[in-house]
């Protein structure tokens, strides 16, 4: 049942899509009814204790609940969403417009999808999604070449992002054999180390935090209504909702805590400054919302993730309010130059309602802003005072911003013509973030705030008295000097001052633009030493092999054959020297033996002679001879 929050916006942004509606009414129509019923089922959803299961197999399950931080922000999105696409169907562009608002209806879908799992698999669906669709956003007009590029390198900067989210689930797996969020509690040593550094850099790609904050850049050149829903209530807003939702589990972790502060208050700090010296009016609401999440990051560091959340929602209602004006003031202007502005007298409603956004950008009082950024310093306080200072200053900076951003946009120019004027539907758009940004101003009241928190079941550290006296005056310095800057350099930051490099995030694209072409370099000089020298060698071998078979082949022929040949030759002489030999031999040895038989016989006949003298002579003779060589012997 609780899926249907993120069904219902994703099938009838795809049904809007596929149907091509051309009518900006029926578009608007639908878009709003949707929304306000997602609104209806999240608040039912809420009140009811709506779950959902979907099981792949026995370790896969999708499951889906609310806890009470989630419910507010799954109330949140759709609320946020509806005066957004309301002014999307009205002002932008007719070419793809069904295409804008079905995206925008599915993105709204995957976020609310991502806002009630209740495991690491469903969420890092949602999360995907969310990523997916925010790449088809910034890229919408994309017969400009450079819209496209700037999608995808948001794309790949939170995909970048999203290898800490999917290491931290498959380390939560491997440890408990599950993904629910439930069983991270049970996680301890490297285990919880992983899935709580983890979970914390995929939040802080997804909310433009340092080094990633340059992304929000590129993401300007999408649509206005895509700022508006990127930066508010979706996708930037995912990082410091999941690290405020897990918060309780993740703070175990080891240097988590610090670690999340001093990005924190880092990326608030530089943020701020960037906003300062920023001349585009979009690309200045983008480095706020940097340095705002930056804030609610150092509130979850601290401990207090309900601050956080208040502040999440507080800052969702003026944020997109000021983008909607931004939107409405660039096409006035035809640029969103702020210098090129100025249109407090032409667009008198549109100024008005955006001042109630710019001076809770600011952090005055009463407007429920202020109270929420209080509040995080006050939590900041808790851990340090110089961090309380530090959040405080970042307060500042946000006056600053605020006014120099009315100031040009806004401001009363008697010569300031408009191009063109917002319809009813942008200016009720508007209007009504106006309105929650005013109503969220009681939250400065005990009895709101206090139950508000009691229900949701957080903590709001009490404020000191020197800490808002010391934020109220900084607060006010910040808008005087706002004002002053407005005045006195309204080109600061433009290309060809000193601080246009600054006003690009402090040189940091420079420096992945470097990053980037050294890498390439490197990666050209591997893969010429691969061709030249690994390639080379792989073909040596066979080379030496095949040299070394041709030197055996060649010692083959002359010692192997060679030498069967000599023992042929040698053989064939032997053959040759033994038929000779060997005929004359067996021929002679017969012959002889004959002819010595031969003789021997005639000899012997000679001495049968039949007379005894001579046989008396042959005796004597011999004894003689026996007698001499006896006596010879001895």
């Amino acid at each position: 049942m609780l899926f249907s929050l993120a069904v219902l916006p994703a099938l009838a942004g795809l049904a809007l899509w596929a149907l091509g509606v051309r009518s900006r009414r029926v578009l608007g129509t639908v878009a709003v009814a949707t929304l306000a019923l997602t609104l209806v089922l999240a608040v039912l959803a809420s009140a009811g204790g709506w779950t959902g299961r979907l099981t792949w197999s026995e370790p896969l399950v999708l499951t889906a609940a609310l806890t009470p931080l989630s419910a507010a922000v799954a109330i949140l999105v759709p609320a946020i969403a509806l005066p957004v696409l309301l002014y999307a169907s009205a002002h932008e562009e007719p070419p793809g417009l069904a295409r804008l608002v079905g995206t925008l209806l599915a993105f709204t879908g995957g976020m609310e999808l991502l806002v009630i799992a209740a495991d690491f698999l469903t969420l890092l669906i949602g999360w995907e999604l969310v990523g997916a669709a925010s790449w088809a956003l910034i890229s919408h007009r994309w017969r400009d070449e450079d819209n496209p590029r700037a999608g995808l390198t948001a794309f790949v900067t939170t995909r970048l992002g999203d290898l800490g989210l999917i290491l931290a689930a498959v380390a939560a797996f491997a440890a408990t054999g599950s993904f629910a969020f439930g069983a991270i509690g049970a996680l301890e040593g490297s285990a919880l180390a992983l899935v709580a550094y983890g979970v914390l850099f995929s939040a802080a790609a997804k909310s433009g935090q340092v080094p990633f904050a340059p992304w929000l850049f590129r993401a300007m050149a999408g649509p206005t209504s895509v700022s508006a829903l990127l930066h508010a209530a979706t996708m930037v807003a995912a990082g410091a909702y999941i690290l405020l939702r897990l918060a309780p589990d993740l703070s175990a972790a080891p240097g988590w805590g610090a670690t999340t502060i001093g990005i924190g208050l880092g990326t608030a700090l530089a943020g701020g400054l960037v906003a300062v010296l920023q001349p585009h009016a979009k690309k200045l609401l983008a480095a706020s919302t940097s340095a705002h999440y930056g804030l609610m990051f150092v509130a979850v560091g601290a401990g207090y993730p309900g601050v956080a959340l208040f502040h999440l929602v507080a800052h969702a209602a003026f944020k997109a309010l000021l983008f909607l004006s931004a939107g409405v003031a660039g096409d006035a202007a035809g640029s969103y130059d702020l210098s090129r502005m100025r249109f407090g007298r032409a667009l008198p409603v549109t100024a008005a309602l955006t001042a109630v956004g710019a001076l809770a950008l600011a952090g005055l009082p009463p407007l429920g802003a202020a109270w929420t950024k209080d509040a995080i310093a006050a939590a900041a306080g808790h851990q340090s005072v110089w961090l309380a200072i530090g959040v405080i200053l970042a307060g500042g900076l946000s006056a600053i911003y605020a006014a120099r951003f009315q100031v040009l946009a806004f401001g009363r120019d008697p010569h300031a013509s408009a191009k063109s004027c917002p319809s009813a539907a942008e200016t009720i758009a508007a209007a009504l973030l106006a309105a929650m940004t005013l109503v969220l101003s009681a939250l400065w009241l005990p009895f709101v705030h206090q139950p508000l928190a009691d229900r949701l079941g957080v903590a709001i550290a009490p404020t000191k008295a020197w800490e808002l006296v010391l934020a109220v005056l900084t607060v006010l310095s910040g808008l005087a000097a706002g004002v002053l800057l407005a005045r006195r350099v309204p080109l600061l930051g433009t290309e060809g001052t000193r601080s246009a490099s600054a006003a690009d995030w402090l040189g940091l694209p420079r420096v992945f633009a470097f990053c980037a072409a050294a890498t390439r370099t490197t990666a050209n000089a591997l893969s010429a030493l691969d061709r030249r020298g690994i390639d080379r060698a792989v073909h040596l071998v066979p080379a030496g092999l095949k040299w070394f078979a041709g030197w055996l082949a060649a010692a083959d022929r002359r010692a192997v054959d060679g030498g069967v040949a000599f023992v042929a030759r040698a053989t064939d002489a032997l053959a040759r020297f033994a038929r000779a030999f060997g005929e004359r031999l067996t021929d002679g040895i017969p012959e002889g033996s004959a002819r010595l038989a031969a003789v021997s016989g005639a000899g012997a006949r000679r001495l049968q002679t039949g007379l005894a003298h001579h046989y008396y002579t042959t005796l004597a003779a011999g004894t003689v001879v026996v007698i001499a060589v006896l006596f010879v012997s001895f």
